[in-house]
């Protein structure tokens, strides 16, 4: 409860972010995508993700689970870094509390960005995820943090796994760095 208390303090600060920028690098190029961050919508989901961005905790993490006409899933510091065990991407997170849901009622499209979690709706912890297309059927499940602002078409080129499968053939596209920005 402490960590979550001193991240709480996080959004009385000055220099609460606004955003973050995601310097993204893959299969396609790079190039970075900036997302607003929604702390009026979501505030304890986005203070967690500040902290780890200004800890560095995404930076060389993959895109893990990416699903062509639904979204892109990364933000698995514990295990979906570069060197780290592929096998196991997708099912870490970092050593910050779990975080309760902060459901809300901005629909899930294009851009949007959610947070990842287990079947508990207060279990999202540093995975987040950014919808390729609508996903009316996410509204009120899952808590929404921010939204694209600029960087779609990188977003767009991110590696897809396997239509079958879901599984990236090869070596996923990742983040390189994550800025929080005013």
């Amino acid at each position: 409860m402490r960590k979550l208390a001193a991240l709480l303090a996080l959004t009385a600060s000055p220099a609460f972010a606004a955003g973050i920028e995601i310097d993204v690098k893959g299969f396609a190029g790079e190039g970075t995508i900036t997302i607003d961050l929604l702390e009026d919508v979501a505030p304890n989901h986005v203070a967690q993700i500040t902290a780890l961005a200004e800890q560095g905790f995404y930076d060389g993490v993959y895109f893990h689970r990416v699903i062509d006409g639904f979204m892109a899933q990364t933000g698995d510091g514990e295990h979906g870094k570069i060197g780290g065990n592929l096998g196991r991407a997708g099912t870490g997170g970092s050593d910050l509390d779990d975080i309760d849901a902060e459901f809300s009622d901005v629909p899930f499209e294009r851009g949007v960005v959610g947070m990842a979690r287990s079947q508990s709706p207060d279990s999202a912890n540093s995975q987040f995820f950014i919808m390729f297309a609508e996903g009316a059927f996410l509204n009120g499940q899952y808590t929404v943090v921010g939204r694209v602002t600029d960087g779609l078409d990188v977003l767009d080129k991110i590696k897809r796994g396997d239509a079958s499968t879901l599984q990236i053939t090869g070596e996923p596209d990742h983040m390189v760095a994550v800025r929080v920005i005013d």
